[in-house]
């Protein structure tokens, strides 16, 4: 059975974590992102993190990656445009499909 839960679609089987950022890979004591010690042992963990990495707060958790990351040169810029822009439109679709 397929249900949506705050804009993603899941198997009626998975768990109540599934999908979830900040429950799958929450900010460490470091600031940085750790999988925990639980989704290391469910079946279901590289599905789960797919998803997770794609809803909203995926998206712009990939987007604070870009930011951090130094652009050297016209080229690398040109590729972090092109791959914000592909976040936003990424983003925008999500919010369509809710509404």
């Amino acid at each position: 059975m397929v249900f949506r839960q705050k804009g993603v679609l899941r198997l009626k089987s998975e768990k109540d974590c599934f999908g979830i950022l900040e429950k799958v890979f929450p900010l460490g004591e470091a600031g940085l992102r750790e999988i925990t010690p639980s989704c290391f042992e469910c079946p279901e963990k590289t599905a789960c993190l797919r998803t997770a990495l794609e809803s909203r707060e995926g998206l712009s958790f990939r987007a604070e990656i870009m930011d951090r990351s130094p652009a050297e040169g016209v080229w690398d810029r040109l590729k972090r445009w092109s791959y914000r822009k592909e976040l936003s439109r990424r983003v925008r679709a999500r919010e369509g499909n809710r509404r």
